[in-house]
């Protein structure tokens, strides 16, 4: 995928769900990976012709693993113009030494983010940028249908009542392979996740349903897509004009 498809899709989700306002103070959350180093390329191009002015910077929540090095994410930074911030924790000793937890990835999650906007408003920011593409929203509805028995997938915009930050996730319309394409494409300095839960989850044995659903149903990722988009899902009808 091209940068110019990037920004188009990124721009549309902006545009259809009213993400960003005017002097808008925008974190975004590095995790290391393709998702959210791709959405960090699109925010920090977009940020220099888009006509709603934004200011930008980027975090990332050290969870305490080693190796955990960040210092090509810090020289694609800069080479972007835009502030790093790291922030330690001991998060990964919490999870897995201290509690010991055998389903780790929610409270891994809720610390993680936790700590994540915490610090963000701290630093006087208004709004985080999460990185969840087309697939993690399929993939979120599947999980919630399954484990749950709801409709329900993360909107596009979430106001948070504690830290008084507004979530927004404008990376919703582009399909993984592409920000698969996107990172091959422009070299992205991904990290390689050292969760020793990485790829152990439920979240894992969805994905493999929907790419094995895919293979036999063509385009049936898209009707998955088009079905949140039009299923009158909880936070959905709030900002959306699609």
């Amino acid at each position: 995928m091209k940068l110019q498809k990037l920004y188009s899709y990124v721009r549309q989700a902006i545009e259809d769900y009213h993400m960003i306002e005017e002097n808008d103070r925008i974190a975004v959350g590095i995790s290391g990976g393709k998702d959210s180093l791709s959405l960090l390329y699109a925010l920090a191009g977009l940020q220099k012709f888009y006509p709603v002015r934004y200011s930008l910077c980027a975090v990332t929540v050290d969870l305490g693993f080693t190796p955990f090095a960040v210092d090509k994410i810090q020289e694609l930074c800069e080479q972007l113009q835009v502030e790093y911030h790291v922030v330690k924790t001991d998060i990964g000793q919490i999870v897995f030494e201290e509690r010991n937890e055998k389903s780790p990835c929610s409270l891994c999650a809720k610390m993680r983010k936790g700590a994540l906007n915490d610090y963000i408003a701290k630093l006087g920011y208004n709004k985080v940028a999460y990185a969840h593409h087309m697939d993690d929203l399929i993939e979120t509805m599947l999980l919630s249908l399954i484990y749950e028995g709801r409709f329900y997938t993360f909107p596009p915009v979430t106001q948070l009542t504690r830290s008084k930050l507004t979530v927004i996730r404008p990376l919703m319309y582009v399909p993984e392979a592409d920000v698969i394409g996107f990172q091959n494409k422009y070299e992205l300095p991904v990290i390689k996740n050292p969760c020793p839960a990485d790829h152990m989850t439920h979240r894992e044995y969805v994905k493999d349903i929907v790419r094995q659903l895919n293979r036999e149903n063509p385009g049936v990722k898209k009707r998955l897509f088009h079905a949140i988009i039009n299923g009158n899902i909880e936070g959905w009808n709030c900002y959306g004009d699609t």
